[in-house]
């Protein structure tokens, strides 16, 4: 069972993307010799096309592009000067910040659901991850459908079993896809007024939220990533440390293309008293605490029944402290002087001075300043894998989960009911918990592959209020997915009803409460088509 299928391409094609990809054959490679605008554009094209890179950037770029004079460019020239002085003056004056004055476009394919997460944990990396919402999962590559096969189990008598089951999963959610297609279209008929592109593609944007909850966590996915030399060298370090054997050779394809590009700043990373030791103490403290947390909570401890999201912790005075921090640049008051004075004042004056300081905020882009982040909330949250990939990927939070299993059972939408649809559904849902329990048993790691988006994951979020009203008033949109809809509006009413704070409550005025709209992205396709009718009659 091979991990990774190779691209194919003509020789002419080769000769053009030589000058601008690492390699042509692996699925980790990095871009090189382009215009930053180009690199930007081409991962936001990323996210929504089923091509891979290279493929999408021969298909729709090379003709907007004058290649040629990139003939005999060479991404290395320059790199043992650079290498040199690198030497100088981080091994000798040992400064970290160097590594943040360089960055990196990197792709990474073939990529499971499981790895993504890892890939994506860091805060300071910019990502681009291939929408389940945008594509079907339905093109096959190398003609195979778009999982990962583990070679440890692909070695194993399990194979056949996990080959077998993961193709009828696929197979079921294309079976579901035309079905569920064909039930908007009946129920929700095409406005007059509305494009037949934008309503084709909202019609599409709701059949594939229906059954994305089938995909297996093994599906395949491309995100592309930006980063400095110092944030990569920080997610080697944990990758090298991870307990799943994807994350660590995935980390050794990304360090070898990476080493193409900026070497100098990854020199740490396998030398054995600096990034082998930096590794080594990250998995021996994830032992320790896998070992301490088994004895002392065994697994057969029942867990209790909890809501979606639950409010967990939050400070009774943080609008006082909000309030302080926002006067604090207009005053010569020390702090905690200034926060008796803010908390004698009446609640009118308190808000007075908080809608000053939001101003007038004309849409969800206009941020308020860093006084928002005086206020935390940790939030406790259950919901389905697909909607938690969408909310991890926010970084100014802090985000921890456990481990991917169907313990806590699934969600199905009402549509797939109400289209007729959930036999299908319930028995790729079977079929995922099965093969899960075959797989716990000789590989542990591994089995989180066999679970299907719809099974819950419990998380837990940590969040000021700054990043909140950015997460909530984005994920509230009509245009959003249903299920962290929901999530983001519960967030907004507990902030506001069992925390108390209004205020904070009240600037978040992009927050949308409605109920889901029939086709959620109408109106952004709808003005996306308009932007594309004015492009063309420019």
């Amino acid at each position: 069972m091979t991990q990774y299928v190779a691209e194919q391409f003509t020789p002419e094609e080769g000769d053009i993307l030589r000058r601008y990809f690492t390699n042509l054959d692996k699925p980790v490679f990095a871009l090189v010799n382009l215009p930053e605008v180009v690199k930007g554009a081409l991962f936001a094209r990323y996210s929504r096309s089923p091509k891979s890179l290279r493929r999408l950037f021969l298909d729709e770029f090379v003709g907007e592009l004058d290649i040629s004079g990139d003939v005999t460019i060479d991404a290395t020239v320059g790199l043992r000067r650079a290498e040199e002085l690198y030497d100088r003056v981080f091994f000798e004056y040992g400064d970290d910040s160097v590594a943040q004055l360089g960055g990196v476009h990197l792709a990474c394919e073939q990529a499971s659901n499981i790895l993504t997460k890892v890939l994506e944990w860091g805060r300071l990396m910019s990502y681009l991850e291939q929408s389940t919402r945008y594509i079907d999962y339905l093109a096959r590559i190398g003609g195979r459908y778009r999982y990962y096969r583990d070679p440890e189990v692909g070695e194993s008598p399990l194979s056949g079993r996990y080959v077998g089951d993961m193709d009828r999963m696929f197979e079921a959610y294309g079976e579901l896809l035309p079905a569920m297609t064909e039930f908007y279209r009946r129920h929700t008929p095409q406005d007059p007024d509305a494009p037949d592109f934008a309503y084709r593609q909202a019609i599409r944007a709701k059949a594939l939220d229906s059954v994305r909850g089938m995909l297996p966590a093994a599906t395949v996915s491309n995100v592309g990533i930006y980063g400095t030399g110092q944030s990569y060298e920080l997610l080697l370090l944990r990758m090298r440390a991870h307990d799943l054997p994807e994350v660590q050779t995935y980390a050794d394809l990304m360090l070898t293309e990476l080493r193409k590009v900026i070497p100098s700043f990854l020199k740490r990373v396998d030398l054995d008293d600096r990034g082998v030791a930096w590794s080594d103490y990250m998995g021996d403290v994830q032992e320790s605490m896998e070992s301490v947390a088994n004895y002392l909570l065994p697994a057969d401890i029942p867990a209790e029944e909890a809501p979606t999201v639950r409010l967990v912790d939050y400070d009774p005075e943080a609008e006082i402290k909000m309030v302080a921090s926002m006067l604090y640049p207009y005053t010569h008051l020390p702090e905690e002087q200034l926060e008796r004075e803010v908390g004698a004042m009446g609640a009118e004056d308190r808000l007075s001075v908080v809608r000053a300081y939001v101003g007038d905020r004309a849409n969800r882009r206009h941020k308020p300043g860093r006084a928002l982040e005086r206020p935390f909330y940790q939030f406790d949250i259950l919901a389905d894998y697909g909607a938690f990939r969408d909310l991890q990927r926010h970084r100014m939070l802090t985000l921890e989960w456990q481990k991917l299993n169907p313990r806590h059972g699934y969600t199905r939408p009402d549509s797939v009911g109400a289209a007729g649809c959930a036999p299908v559904f319930d028995e790729v849902m079977e079929r995922s918990a099965a093969l899960y329990d075959l797989l716990t048993r000789d590989f542990p790691e591994q089995a989180s592959y066999a679970v299907s988006f719809a099974y819950k994951v419990r998380f837990a979020m940590g969040i000021n209020a700054r990043a909140a009203m950015h997460l909530i008033e984005l994920r509230t949109t009509p245009q959003g997915h249903s299920v962290y809809r929901g999530i983001g509006q519960e967030m907004w009413r507990l902030i506001r009803d069992e925390a108390g704070h209004a205020a904070v409550a009240e600037m978040m005025r992009f927050v949308d409460l409605s109920e889901e709209p029939p086709l959620g992205r109408l109106d952004a396709e709808r003005r996306a088509e308009e932007r594309r009718q004015v492009r063309e009659r420019a």
